[in-house]
């Protein structure tokens, strides 16, 4: 009990230390299983481990393959929450680029990695391979982190996500068909039996998956399920696919679980979003038990193993060779520059399947007297900690160096979906403006995606914004909602990530009518609030644009629109094209020349202001 208490403990304070000092969690979590595992074994006074995963006759968690069916049953929840943040919307300009990652990458880690296992450390082709298989996997949980203070082009982030959520399944897959592999045995029945193996894993995989998820699609749409039973209910079906899959296919239950996982994400389900909200909080403790308890699995001798010149050596092959290989020849006929393509290859960190998966069949082979088995789980638990480390700490000053950081996110986050924000967000787009609209009502992002807008639903009160690594370029923050309060909090929350360039929100009545306390943040007009810009949105729905010739002819326009409530001005958009938000304050620029045009929301100017 005291092993299993503390092993949650550890693992929760090792999450807080990896989300204080901005790192993949996987970085303490391993270095704490490695300390209280074989570690331990250094200068504990009987030379036993601090916490045994396995039970060894004295002591232990598991008993038997208790371990390795907790590690298949949690890296199942685990793939499948993956699978559930998959939008089919976020590839539309990079869908190419990341099918080549995960096929023609994947197949080139695939061959390269096992040609450098076998003439560097000696191993056989069939553990090489299976090591290859296995090094193929990146992973979201430690992508996100590292990419999310690092402000890049959408494109590139969107790249470096699905490629680790997509990819998980494929090198468990490429590890499965090996493991088969080395497990039948050699000659005819050693191809032919592998291969109906694996088309058995494609089959009950996909099949399983997609008629499952819409299944449960069908109960939660007809409220079959009790609201406060869905998180269970689903977690019990995950559960379930991924076992009933394994019985007809052995190991094809990763497959089904992402599948699944994927074809849910992307309906129009209601509470979507509660389940992945709960699904994150699990795979947070799960992964914080598996890696410790993965961690300490490894025993001193597996470590001296590895301590030699050859580990560095297969360690810069995979970093600086393979990986690089793979994304020029993904990336190639594709609209990413060089240097975008640098970074793509710079960032490539393992995670929690390949430790997982390593660990279950490193053992596996182990206990059948495979040679070379024991290299598997710590080769493995090396790429991952030396990738992780190494991307963690390099990769804000590699993208600099490259070129790819963003010196000033030009990016705007709209908080608020209706009309009005609808109207401004498609002026902004085809201006070249990365956009996103947030909405808690479905109906009206739904509205804005017809548009072609970005935009998803979301809860500011929630703290899954922060966690968008999609979002890392958005710079400017404006506040559209009817709620003034709402506006506020998102202004508070959101300035320091979302706004270093600008946050901005909408007056309220109050404010409107009581200019001496106009606020800093204040949006467009100090005479305009959200009632006042839906009416001028009903009557005139059109954004228009207006020549100006000086500041003064500016200030005037201004001016006409404050006692004109069928006119809100909205930019100032330089002859560059750079647009600039107005504030309530309405006069802030003094530099304005001819070329310069007045962007502005309802009917068209009349008037021109008196000496213009």
């Amino acid at each position: 009990m005291l092993e299993l208490a503390g092993i949650i403990i550890l693992g929760i304070i090792a999450q807080w230390v990896a989300w204080r000092l901005k790192l993949p969690a996987i970085l303490p979590l391993i270095l704490i299983g490695l300390l209280v595992g074989p570690i331990a074994t250094l200068f504990t006074e009987n030379g036993e481990k601090l916490i045994e995963p396995i039970w060894n006759g004295k002591k232990g968690l598991f008993p038997g393959e208790g371990l390795y069916y907790f590690v298949s049953l949690a890296i199942s929840i685990i793939l499948f929450e993956g699978g559930l943040t998959l939008k089919r919307s976020e590839i539309r300009n990079v869908g190419p680029v990341i099918t080549k990652l995960i096929t023609l990458g994947s197949i080139t880690t695939f061959f390269a990695g096992a040609i450098a296992a076998h003439f560097i450390f000696g191993l056989s082709w069939q553990i090489s391979f299976l090591f290859s298989a296995l090094i193929i996997v990146t992973g979201p949980t430690v992508i996100t982190p590292i990419l999310r203070n690092i402000p890049l082009k959408k494109d590139i982030s969107a790249i470096l996500k699905w490629e680790g959520i997509l990819i998980d399944p494929i090198g468990a897959l490429a590890a499965v068909l090996v493991f088969e592999f080395i497990s039948v045995g050699e000659g005819e029945a050693y191809t032919q039996t592998a291969l109906i193996e694996f088309g058995k894993i494609l089959l009950f995989g996909f099949t399983f998956g997609f008629t499952f998820a819409h299944g449960l699609a069908f109960a939660i749409k007809r409220n079959f399920i009790p609201h406060y039973l869905l998180n269970v209910v689903s977690l019990s079906v995950v559960l379930l696919v991924f076992v009933e899959s394994d019985i007809f296919a052995h190991e094809s239950g990763l497959l089904a679980v992402v599948v699944m996982g994927m074809v849910l994400g992307n309906m129009d389900l209601p509470n979507i979003k509660e389940l992945l909200y709960f699904k994150e909080s699990l795979s947070v403790l799960l992964i914080s038990i598996l890696f410790i308890l993965l961690a300490a699995n490894i025993n001193i001798s597996d470590l001296q193993l590895i301590l030699n010149w050859k580990t560095a050596a297969l360690f810069a092959v995979i970093v600086f060779v393979i990986r690089p290989l793979g994304v020029f020849l993904s990336s190639l006929g594709s609209n990413l520059k060089l240097n975008e393509k640098l970074f793509i290859s710079w960032v490539g960190p393992r995670g929690i399947v390949a430790a997982g998966i390593a660990s279950l069949f490193g053992s596996k082979l182990l206990s059948k007297g495979e040679p070379g088995a024991e290299y598997i789980t710590p080769l493995v638990f090396m790429i991952v900690l030396g990738t992780v480390l190494l991307n963690a700490t390099t990769a804000r000053l590699f993208a600099k160096t490259v070129g790819v950081f963003l010196k000033k996110s030009e990016g705007i986050l709209i908080v608020g979906a209706s009309k009005v924000s609808r109207l401004i967000g498609e002026y902004l787009q085809k201006n070249k403006r990365h956009v996103v609209l947030i909405d808690n009502n479905q109906t009206n992002i739904n509205k804005a995606k017809k548009l072609g807008l970005e935009a998803f639903s979301a809860n500011i009160y929630s703290d899954s914004l922060t966690d968008n690594i999609e979002l890392n370029d958005v710079g400017y923050l404006m506040a559209l909602t009817g709620n003034s309060d709402i506006n506020k909090f998102a202004i508070n929350k959101f300035r320091k990530q979302f706004g270093e360039n600008g946050s901005f929100r909408l007056v309220n009545t109050d404010e409107m009518n009581d200019p001496e306390n106009n606020p800093k943040e204040g949006l467009f007009s100090h005479t305009d609030d959200f009632i006042k810009l839906m009416e001028a949105t009903r009557k005139h729905p059109v954004i228009h644009e207006i020549d100006l010739k000086d500041t003064e002819h500016y200030e005037g326009l201004i001016e006409i629109t404050k006692a004109d409530q069928d006119i809100v001005p909205l930019f100032l958009k330089s002859p560059e094209g750079e647009i600039k938000i107005i504030s309530s304050f309405s006069t802030e620029f003094n530099d304005v020349t001819e070329g310069y045009k007045l962007v502005y929301l309802g009917k068209i100017f009349d008037i021109e202001p008196e000496g213009a």
